[in-house]
Parts: C-alpha cells; structure tokens; sequence
C-alpha cells in the first residue's frame, strides 16, 4: 500500500438541496439539509483511502463540536490524523453549498476557520512522513504559507507534489517548476493562464501556458465534458464515465484528485492514473453528497472494468 500525505482543510458542510440555485436577492424554499465532513484536503484524504492509499493528513480544528466531527471522519476513514492541530482560539472552518436537484450543480462559500492559521513550524512537524511518501497533495484552502512550506518540504525530499489551485489565492508564479501534477477546474485555469476556458480547445491553450511555467503535468477538470491532459509528451481529451444519472457535482474534482493521486502513487501511467480518476469522480456525481458518496477501490475497478451495472 503506497503512502499519501495531504496538507490541507478539514470543513464541515452545511448542504442544502434546492429546485434551483438562487438568483440574486431570490429566496429559494430548499430541502432536504445535511450536516457532514468536507473541505478539500479531508475530501482528497478520504478519497485517496478509499481509492486504496495508506493517508497521512495535516490540518487544523477548533476546539468546537465541528472539531468532533473532523476526528471522528478520520478515524472512520482510517486516516493517519496524528498531525492535525487543534485551534483554541479559532474555529473550524465551514462551507455553506447549495446543490441544485435537478441538475447537480452548485454554489459554495467557504469560511477556512482554523485552516487559515497553520503556522510553518506546524507544517515542518510533519516532514519525516512528507518524505516517506510517494505522493504530497495540497490545495490553496488554507493559509497559502502553509502550502509553500509544504511543497518546499516535498521538494526538498524528492516527493512528488500535487496541487489543487482551489479556491483561487495569489500566490507565487515561481512555485508552478515545484508541481508535478497540476489540476485546476476550467474556471480557476481560466482565471490563472488569461485564457477563457470554455472547451476542449481552449483547455488545451490553457494547459500549454501552465507547462510552459514549469508544471511537469497539467489536468484540466471539465466537468460532464471530462479532463483534458497534457505534458511535453501527451495532449489529450479524455471523457467522463457513464455512471447513472448526476445527483450532486459537489466533491467531484477532489474524488478525481485523490483517487488519480493513488493511481500515480502505485505507479501507473499518467494516462492510466486520469482515467482511474475519471471513473471516480463518475461515480461519485451519482449520489448525494460529498465524502459520503466517493466510491471505494472495487466500485472504481468495475465501472473500469465494464462491469459496474452488476455492482452498482
């Protein structure tokens, strides 16, 4: 079992499921409401265990019932939390989402709490498991000097790294050389390469300007429309699975990253490893909620395998 290290957010999800998102001033009568573990870095931890990784995780709780929920997910998930902080005086963050029934689609504010304070002696705590892995993941939903330092750590180990540019931070264009695997959403590659990411096309612009900075490899999450790939070798457009019908999109992309993350973790190809991501976060979009709905490592090599309608 290979071993994964994530620097990133524990938040808990206040979800509501609603006949529409709302417009501007439009008060929208919603239901069902669901109270549950989230946050990137715990929703790509899960997914990375599930998928089949041994997890350690680093992140930051309040002292508050949120902070509960956190320790009991983990444990729940076997997950390594023995780096995880506990803030006396901060709280733990929380995101408030709004899921759109019909489609799946949704709309997330996120308030980071406690993961916005993760000191660089914190993270340095965590070096000799940073380097005992085969794969660091971290995204940009805590404090951004604690994902340098991590990085910076990774490197310095010859640790592969990953980052998750979500939700969008400055942060320093010298860093994209430190990136083994780069994996922003349409929006956030539109917003960081200048390029309006509308396509497969466009994608592919984007995704040469992110490898021209130094990123050794680029995914491009589209949604329903799939990822497009590239490096100095390899430009593709892959597609999504057919898993059933789109229930909740939220969680998708860090199913992807954390199941994609085992994949390259365990030494398949980069093609390989996007496709088993793929077929993660296509199951994942056919149930409601977030960690709750990542799928486990045999459901992943059904639907790979052509067999998912008999296990489903």
């Amino acid at each position: 079992m290979k071993q994964i290290f994530v620097l990133g957010s524990f938040i808990v999800d206040l979800t509501c499921y609603t006949p529409h998102l709302p417009q501007k001033g439009e008060t929208v009568l919603a239901g069902p409401f669901r109270i549950g573990a989230g946050g990137k870095g715990s929703n790509q931890a899960i997914a990375a265990s599930r998928a089949g990784a041994s997890v350690y995780f680093m992140s930051k709780i309040g002292a508050d019932d949120f902070g509960d929920i956190a320790r009991k997910t983990l444990l729940t998930e076997n997950i390594d939390f023995r780096h995880i902080v506990e803030d006396t005086v901060n709280e733990t963050g929380t995101a408030l989402i709004m899921v759109d029934k019909n489609t799946g689609e949704n709309m997330i504010t996120v308030s980071l709490g406690t993961c916005n304070h993760i000191t660089l002696a914190e993270v340095r705590n965590c070096e000799a498991d940073i380097a005992g892995s085969q794969l660091f993941i971290t995204q940009l939903e805590t404090n951004i000097e604690a994902t340098l330092e991590g990085l910076k750590i990774a490197r310095e180990h010859h640790v592969k790294t990953m980052l998750d540019p979500a939700p969008i931070q400055d942060f320093m264009h010298s860093i994209y050389p430190d990136i083994d695997y780069f994996t922003p959403n349409e929006t956030e590659a539109s917003e960081l390469s200048g390029i309006e990411v509308t396509d497969i096309k466009s994608a592919e612009t984007a995704a040469g300007i992110f490898i021209a900075r130094g990123v050794k490899n680029v995914i491009i999450t589209l949604g329903k429309q799939g990822v497009v790939i590239k490096n100095n070798e390899v430009c593709e457009h892959m597609p999504a699975y057919k898993a059933g019908k789109v229930i909740d999109t939220t969680g998708a992309g860090d199913t992807f990253n954390g199941s994609f993350a085992v994949a390259i973790a365990e030494g398949k190809s980069f093609v390989e490893a996007v496709k088993f991501g793929c077929a993660a976060a296509s199951i994942a979009v056919t149930k409601q909620g977030t960690a709750s709905a990542m799928p486990k490592r045999e459901k992943i090599e059904a639907l790979l395998a052509g067999i998912w309608s008999k296990t489903a």
